[in-house]
């Protein structure tokens, strides 16, 4: 299959959205959080790019990710970071899902 950049893109996203948390307001645990699943999105990357059927770790994760972010979005209304880390985390999961189902020609089985 080849490299897939757009989860190594979406894994480095998160990870540098918690150090700059970390920058901006001093957040230990903005950064903690966002190395923590840019980490597991980093290695889910990989997975991915090794073989195609081994998606769990990254579909798992953002969809972890998409619903803590989903509420924090909900609760303050503030779009960034969270709603944009939501958002991102909602594609990802709509594109492994449509990957996953074989709507897209690419059918991980």
């Amino acid at each position: 299959m080849g490299i897939d950049f757009i989860s190594y893109g979406y894994a480095t996203a998160v990870a540098m959205g918690g150090v700059m948390g970390y920058v901006k307001a001093g957040s230990v645990p903005s950064l903690g959080a966002g190395l923590l699943f840019g980490s597991l999105l980093g290695y889910g990357a990989y997975q991915l790019s090794e073989n195609p059927s081994n998606y769990y770790l990254t579909l798992g994760t953002s969809t972890v990710l998409g619903g803590i972010m989903g509420m924090r979005f909900m609760n303050s209304g503030k779009f960034m970071p969270p709603g944009l880390i939501a958002l991102m985390s909602l594609a990802m999961v709509a594109r492994l899902g449509a990957r996953a189902a074989g709507l897209t020609g690419n059918k991980i089985e």
